[in-house]
């Protein structure tokens, strides 16, 4: 079953359908934070901190911690992470460049936010995209990874070394 998902055509076509809506979904997010007038993720941060606290807290006093220790005295770099990490990771997708690196990237962001208390889309995002990543090159196949992966590992040292490897 592995294989049939790592090498068959068809299924990179479907893979290639579900990468450009996850693709679609996150540049839109990235887009409209990007062009609204300037985001900022403090609002959102101290909301996932005051969700830590009750009977029944949303988020993980861990995550809390981090998110209180870490990113909301850091909020302006994280805005601009999430801003633009939304917009590559959809840009990448939509494009097949990379698709494994963006698709584990937005994974990222997608348990970050769940972490955070926000359910939305995201576990949805996490489902369809753990698909992408179990897929490897097939789910590119059908975009820029088409490519660029093979000319990386004929053009690059790591390329190299493992062809020779390979013959040894």
């Amino acid at each position: 079953m592995l294989n049939f998902i790592r090498e068959n055509k068809v299924v990179a076509g479907f893979l290639a359908v579900i990468r450009i809506y996850i693709g679609y979904a996150w540049i839109t997010a990235g887009i409209g934070k990007i062009t609204g007038g300037g985001f900022d993720a403090s609002g959102f941060i101290q909301g996932a901190i005051a969700s830590a606290g009750g009977d029944h807290p949303a988020v993980q006093g861990w995550w809390a911690t981090f998110l209180e220790t870490v990113a909301l005295p850091n909020a302006e770099l994280f805005s601009f992470m999430v801003m633009w990490g939304e917009v590559l990771v959809g840009l990448a997708l939509i494009l097949g460049i990379f698709t494994n690196f963006a698709a584990l990237m937005g994974m990222t962001m997608n348990f970050a936010f769940l972490f955070s208390g926000t359910v939305s889309t995201n576990a949805q995002m996490v489902l369809l995209t753990v698909f992408l990543v179990v897929a490897g090159y097939n789910a590119g196949r059908f975009g820029l990874d088409r490519w660029v992966i093979p000319f990386l590992k004929n053009h690059t040292p790591i390329g190299k070394q493992n062809k020779k490897v390979a013959v040894a």
